[in-house]
């Protein structure tokens, strides 16, 4: 025992890592998940990039134990990592199970039904833009956004003959603006908390870069709706909305689901229980509206009716829902769901944050930051590296929260030091690590984005026009000098900013 223990190396015994060492499982991992896109395309996110990022993880512990680390101590970062990541897994099983129910329930067919016959194509893209956009804003919660209004417009851009990687572009570029900007959302509280300002400056100032990154993203899904050409024939059209009638009987009393987790939301219930509650509310609108529905989706005569109505519910909670409306592209948009659907996702944020608890752990990844501060010579610099650390490190840590979290307490002591006011850095910090977050398929946002929409992240991504412009406009600020605050010096002077 006292053997074992003295075997252990302690802290002290720890070798400081070089560039190289830190950067030898980045460049590893960049070459495996380069060649796993290139071998399995969008299909990658399927086994291959975790296999990558096991790998990688393999190399960065051979390094670690290089440096003095144990298994044990590597062991723990990987857990802890993991750790945060909990709460993002119990919110990805929990949509399974909605939409599954939801769309039993009749809920997603009667917002396809009503969307398809309001929406028009010519500005189908905008509006899904503009709308997941208010939602956001009024909720405070992105994901809630997808999981709900995303999956219903992407069913109508599909019944359109719209395209639905453009569509889940436009749906994740509203719902990250009015997450964003949402006194309500996680990411916006925590920003501010990290870099050391209060919420309302810190959205105050992010107004800046976040208004004029919308307006591009709406001219861009403004011009790709008019040049669209995929708009389905009216009697097309006619046949889809004629079918979703007979099968579901749509009506206003289905979205009572939907209501209850936008109230739940927008009375800011944890996001688990929101959904949760508005998967049972799913079940319970299936249970009293859909009967028949759910004694045909069993396909067992031999139960009893209520008996096969339980059944149907709990097989639509956790292997999804399979539609039978005779029209194999309606089938096909509406057999979905389940927890499931998400067990590749689950294990795609497992093997990510695996990674990047090892990085951590073995200070892998604060070397890697360390040494790109070395770059840093003015207010522009500044701004635009912590803009780059920030993508980095969603894409090494896979998880927006660290992504915001530790750039922000690392480089907190620079701004400070250099006279910039903290809502420099807590802008900068939401206009690249919350906005970029769901544009790595391997993030637990990009992960989530692409389960529950059903696009594939590599997919969307070119069109995520909000997402992909934000960080761009916040560096051109940046540059250019505009809009950045030099630091009150009456708040070193009385305490209110600790160097």
């Amino acid at each position: 025992m006292s053997q074992a223990a003295s075997s252990k190396p302690s802290p002290s015994n720890h070798k400081q890592p070089t560039l190289l060492d830190a950067l030898i499982p980045v460049f590893a991992l960049v070459i495996m998940l380069g060649a796993a896109v290139y071998l399995f395309s969008s299909d990658s996110s399927s086994g291959a990039n975790q296999i990558a990022l096991v790998l990688a993880a393999c190399i960065a512990m051979i390094i670690g134990y290089k440096n003095g680390y144990s298994w044990n101590q590597m062991e723990r970062g990987i857990i802890k990592s993991i750790g945060v990541a909990t709460g993002a897994l119990l919110i990805l099983f929990s949509v399974g199970s909605l939409i599954g129910t939801w769309i039993l329930a009749g809920t997603v067919p009667t917002m396809i039904y009503y969307g398809m016959q309001i929406l028009n194509p010519d500005y189908f893209y905008t509006a899904c833009c503009l709308l997941c956009a208010v939602v956001a804003l009024s909720i405070g919660s992105s994901w809630t956004v997808a999981g709900t209004l995303g999956i219903a417009l992407v069913g109508i851009s599909s019944a359109m003959g719209l395209d639905v990687n453009i569509t889940a572009g436009a749906i994740i570029s509203g719902a990250y603006f009015g997450d964003k900007m949402s006194p309500m959302s996680d990411t916006t509280n925590l920003a501010p908390a990290v870099a050391g300002t209060d919420i309302f400056s810190h959205i105050r100032h992010m107004t800046w870069t976040t208004v004029p990154s919308i307006i591009i993203a709406l001219i861009g899904f403004t011009f790709l709706g008019l040049t669209a050409d995929a708009t389905p024939i009216e009697n097309q059209l006619t046949d889809t909305l004629a079918l979703l009638d007979k099968t579901y009987s749509p009506g206003l009393h289905l979205l009572i689901p939907l209501l209850v987790v936008l109230y739940l939301a927008n009375r800011r219930m944890p996001a688990f229980p929101t959904v949760i509650l508005g998967t049972l509310a799913g079940a319970a609108c299936a249970a009293l509206f859909q009967f028949d529905n759910v004694i045909a989706f069993v396909h067992d005569d031999t139960l009893v009716p209520i008996v096969a109505l339980v059944k149907g519910l709990w097989i639509a909670m956790f292997d999804g829902y399979v539609a039978n409306t005779g029209d194999v592209v309606l089938d096909s948009l509406l057999s979905r769901g389940g927890m499931s659907s998400m067990v590749t996702t689950v294990w795609l944020i497992l093997c990510a944050m695996a990674f990047g608890g090892v990085m951590e752990v073995t200070g892998l990844l604060s070397r890697i930051l360390e040494s790109i501060l070395t770059v840093v010579t003015g207010t522009t610099s500044l701004i635009i590296t912590t803009i780059g650390v920030c993508i980095g490190a969603n894409i090494i840590t896979a998880d927006q929260y660290i992504a915001i979290v530790l750039p922000g307490r690392m480089l907190k002591v620079e701004y400070t030091r250099r006279k910039l006011a903290a809502v420099n850095l807590s802008r900068s910090l939401e206009d690249s690590a919350t906005v970029t977050s769901p544009l790595v398929p391997w993030n637990t946002c990009g992960a989530f984005m692409a389960s529950t929409l059903g696009v594939a992240t590599i997919a969307y991504l070119p069109y995520a026009f909000f997402n992909l412009v934000c960080p761009f406009v916040s560096a051109t600020y940046a540059y250019f000098n505009v809009k950045i605050e030099p630091l009150d010096e009456t708040k070193i002077s009385t305490g209110e900013v600790v160097g």
